[in-house]
């Protein structure tokens, strides 16, 4: 489905940027501390839609970090691979390729200092796309940091979030990925079933809010779908995910495709 017909049946949002964050563990090992306030930065820049860290498990403090990093949401990439540059390779092809897949896609974060990712940023720019880069003191490229859109050291992450924090809910704290709302969807689904209680919309709604992953917020929050589709209403984002096969909808109720397979 093209941009262009999204765009007109009103499902893409100018006004949410939709992000993607890139880690070179091996060039920034400190993010493992600050994992979680790189997160938060990277949504309140948009609808983080992917994030992605780059490890050798063959390093042992690597492999430890990964375990780390992939408890809060990561998705680890190993690259074992003994000759240099492998792991930044890596990133890079995934990067482009992410960006090809997406056309939607606004931004990049981009964590690590190596100055072999400056053709990377340039090209990203070119396709009009906004690049970040955070680096670790003592460890970047002048080159690359002068690139970059905008430019942070890892360690002032803190009052980066900290600068952004407002007493009420902001539009980018009111958005969770389609992938994060679908395990909410099914988590609340399974609940309702075990306690024997209805699962109809106002049910799983309340069941759904439950969840760590989901966001907290008066109105239903923002599902952003990585090809650019947002949903704005438990409604809509429930159509969506009945029409991809995630669940059942049966009068005016959900159900789980694989209870429902073994009742018919």
């Amino acid at each position: 489905m093209s941009e262009t017909h999204l765009a007109l049946n009103g499902q893409t949002s100018q006004q949410k940027p939709f992000v993607t964050l890139y880690c070179d563990l091996q060039n920034v090992y400190s993010i493992q501390e600050l994992a979680n306030l790189l997160l938060a930065f990277a949504k309140s820049k948009g609808c983080l839609i992917c994030q992605k860290v780059y490890y050798n498990s063959q390093c042992k403090n690597q492999a430890s970090a990964r375990d780390i990093l992939a408890s809060i949401g990561f998705n680890c990439l190993d690259v074992p691979c003994p000759l240099k540059n492998s792991a930044d390779n890596q990133l890079i092809a995934d990067c482009l390729e992410d960006v090809d897949n997406n056309l939607s896609l606004n931004l990049v974060i981009l964590v690590s200092g190596d100055g072999d990712f400056a053709k990377l940023v340039r090209t990203l720019q070119k396709l009009g796309k906004k690049v970040i880069v955070f680096a670790q003191r003592g460890n970047v490229k002048q080159r690359l940091k002068e690139l970059a859109d905008e430019f942070h050291f890892v360690d002032e992450l803190s009052q980066l979030v900290a600068d952004k924090s407002q007493p009420k809910t902001t539009s980018a704290e009111c958005q969770i990925t389609y992938k994060d709302a679908i395990e909410c969807l099914i988590e609340a689904i399974k609940t309702a079933l075990s306690k024997e209680k209805r699962t109809d919309f106002c049910q799983i709604g309340k069941l759904m809010r439950n969840s760590s992953r989901f966001p907290t917020c008066k109105k239903f929050p923002s599902v952003c779908k990585p090809d650019g589709t947002t949903f704005s209403s438990l409604s809509k984002f429930v159509t969506a995910a009945v029409a991809d096969g995630k669940v059942r909808m049966q009068n005016q109720e959900l159900f789980l495709i694989e209870e429902y397979k073994l009742a018919a």
